[in-house]
């Protein structure tokens, strides 16, 4: 499947896989997407979770097999099996969602997602990260990981990482990140405190943070106010990589460091970010290698080749 629509990174644009389940429709990030399949023979697992449907092996790569009908939490009709399976990777893991039909691809502005308020999303239990409006349709697009994560829990960020850190002292530095699921910016939060960062400003979005940095730009100095930035990819109303390229292309603020903790760490997206300027890309569930790759740009700032764009 041809996923490179886009050709440029940092215009706050992405690509959105149109699908349907039960009658509705729903997104997912063309990014988290390898490729799309006719239903095939799918191998059950015994003893394992409900949803799970089986595995398969596809070119020699065994790939778990999700049926988001049960999922969701729909009724299921007997003997109904979903027509297609959208093949994707995020969090450094192979996964097969089955679904009823794919419909195409979307190319829509971060500007244009809806973020779902707590009518819809009640807080730390919600799996709709945004939702597009169509002429026909809204399109809910789905928290994948977080589906994945309440299927198999130990896909969430490894926090037996910062306990095996040990007592470190603390440190005042204060560090930037923007994160719009609220479950994992508390633990991002919780996992950096505990590591012994105190000085955090957690944002929702790009947008956010990037006005913060403006602000400090303005009254104090950006030194005052931020020594790293994290950042998540998907985000409404401005994504990360958009995020960075302003950052970068900003005379006042190029020098931050920028570290991109995100579930779509792949080759295609390291390449993107490499381009835009970030200065290291961590896949979510490796919350021990943030510490680290923070402690490291902390006191070191960013390497002098790193800073030429």
């Amino acid at each position: 499947m041809d996923t490179n629509i886009l050709l440029e990174s940092g215009t706050n644009e992405l690509e959105v896989l149109e699908f349907t389940i039960c009658g509705n429709h729903y997104g997912i990030n063309v990014a988290k997407v390898r490729e799309i399949l006719s239903m095939t023979d799918i191998t059950p697992i015994p003893n394992s979770h409900p949803c799970i449907e089986g595995i398969f092996m596809p070119r020699d790569t065994i790939i778990t097999v999700i049926n988001l009908v049960r999922a969701l939490g729909f009724d299921e009709i007997a003997g109904q099996k979903g027509k297609m399976l959208i093949v994707t990777n995020f969090n450094n893991l192979n996964i097969a969602f089955e679904v009823d039909q794919v419909l195409g691809i979307h190319r829509v502005s971060w500007t244009d997602i809806v973020k779902p308020d707590n009518t819809v999303n009640a807080p730390g239990a919600g799996i709709a990260t945004g939702i597009i409006k169509k002429t026909d349709n809204l399109i809910i697009v789905l928290d994948f990981e977080r589906i994945v994560e309440e299927i198999c829990p130990e896909t969430s960020l490894k926090m037996s990482e910062i306990a095996q850190l040990g007592e470190r002292e603390r440190n005042n530095s204060p560090i930037m990140f923007a994160e719009d699921s609220p479950m994992l910016s508390k633990l991002v939060n919780d996992a950096l405190t505990s590591a012994g960062y105190t000085n955090l400003t957690v944002c929702a979005n790009g947008e956010e943070l990037w006005e913060k940095l403006q602000e400090l730009k303005k009254n104090n100095g950006v030194d005052y106010g931020v020594k790293c930035v994290i950042t998540d990819i998907e985000m409404p109303q401005m994504d990360g990589h958009r995020l960075i390229r302003l950052i970068r292309n900003d005379d006042g603020l190029q020098h931050l460091p920028i570290v991109v903790f995100s579930s779509l760490i792949n080759e295609e997206m390291k390449r993107k970010g490499e381009k835009l300027g970030a200065d290291a890309q961590i896949s979510k569930p490796e919350i021990g290698q943030l510490v680290q790759v923070i402690d490291d740009l902390i006191v070191n700032g960013r390497k002098p080749e790193e800073e030429e764009i």
